[in-house]
């Protein structure tokens, strides 16, 4: 049986010619932070893929901190900013449906006495910047609003929003994660000030990330024991995932332009295929504005669940949810945010597609989707 690779949105297959560069680093055991010969090969390595990082955002490689993953970075710009700048304000803007290593830390935070504002969204999991500036306040330090979200893949209007928050001073954060590599991303475009990204969404290694600090902002560490990564990441490199990531980035960004065109075109067939062939099919999130890999549906009658589980049966993973909430129990807070019951919530799937997809890989999906939701519906039925 041929199995299929639906879940691109939860991690991506590690591409060739980042295994080569991960494979030639194992030779360079010296430690990047040491002075000898061995050290200092290392840290050149990693000031190389730290330059490659840099040049693919736009950016300065003195803004590009390397953390443990997109989580992290998330954590340390939003812990970070707030522990620095609580002499300026309290308060942290962020909305409902971010990935819960934003919503968590703006959890967090709250205990330590920060005022956390959740803007709401509309049908299609987009906030409206209208209601954005309404809740600025004099003591807001921070705006934490994802680019493309994780679970339905609507696109937020982040220049939109950087530009309102640079006439009034406010730092503003992007978790880029799911964004990045598949449309062309510029920092000095965009304008933000922090912008979150991890190695293994875009066919690179698992446990590392970057973060882009623009220059002139300051951040409080979250970790502590030594002076890497400008005091704010301390502990040994990562130096193999790091260039890895140097690789992944530099090549995602080359061909991001290429990677939108080709799966928004894929999605397209998927979704005309599956709107046309399966009733009771209903999209989640927008239907322009959304990232290219990502196709989340609802299914009317059945649970995203357990279509899930069929379609793994039969050699195709897909997911019913984040990769980071999926198993929990709980509806999917993307969902329900965006105005879904429960019930609506639990009949969603989210299928993500990736470099390796292809127009015969869709029709396969699509013919085996129809039959599985026919046997699916008819168990109820009876």
């Amino acid at each position: 049986m041929e199995h299929l690779y639906f879940d691109h949105g939860a991690t991506t297959l590690l591409r060739r010619e980042v295994k080569e560069a991960m494979i030639y680093s194992m030779d360079l055991f010296g430690n990047p932070s040491s002075l000898h010969d061995e050290g200092m090969r290392a840290k050149d390595e990693m000031e190389a893929a730290r330059e490659r990082v840099a040049g693919a955002l736009g950016a300065s490689p003195r803004e590009i901190l390397f953390t443990g993953s997109g989580t992290e970075s998330n954590n340390l710009a939003i812990l970070g900013v707030a522990r620095r700048h609580r002499n300026r304000g309290n308060h942290i803007i962020t909305t409902q449906v971010e990935h819960p290593s934003v919503l968590e830390t703006c959890r967090f935070l709250e205990k330590e006495g920060f005022r956390i504002t959740r803007l709401p969204v509309d049908d299609y999991g987009i906030i409206d910047p209208i209601e954005l500036e309404k809740s600025l306040t004099p003591h807001t330090i921070l705006v934490s609003v994802m680019a493309g979200n994780n679970e339905v893949g609507s696109l937020m209007p982040i220049p939109a929003i950087a530009s309102l928050l640079r006439e009034k001073g406010i730092l503003f954060h992007t978790d880029a994660v799911q964004y990045f590599g598949k449309v062309p991303l510029d920092v000095a475009n965009w304008g933000v000030d922090l912008l979150s990204i991890g190695g293994h969404k875009i066919n690179g290694p698992k446990g590392v990330g970057a973060l882009f600090v623009r220059k002139g902002v300051r951040l409080d560490p979250v970790f502590f024991g030594g002076g890497h990564e400008r005091g704010l990441r301390p502990g040994t490199h990562n130096l193999s995932g790091i260039i890895g990531l140097g690789v992944a980035v530099q090549l995602a960004a080359k061909e991001a332009a290429e990677t939108e065109t080709r799966l928004t075109r894929l999605r397209g067939r998927l979704w005309d295929q599956i709107s046309r062939e399966i009733d009771g099919t209903h999209l989640n999130g927008h239907p322009v504005k959304r990232l290219p890999h990502n196709l989340n549906i609802r299914f009317e009658r059945v649970e995203g669940q357990a279509v899930m589980l069929e379609l793994n049966r039969v050699g195709i993973a897909v997911s019913s949810g984040s990769a980071c909430s999926s198993g929990k129990g709980a509806p999917s807070h993307v969902l329900k945010a965006m105005g879904q019951s429960d019930e609506e919530a639990y009949q969603s799937l989210r299928i993500t597609l990736g470099r390796e997809t292809t127009e015969k890989d869709i029709d396969i999906l699509t013919y085996r989707l129809q039959k599985i939701l026919v046997a699916l519906r008819s168990r109820i039925r009876s």
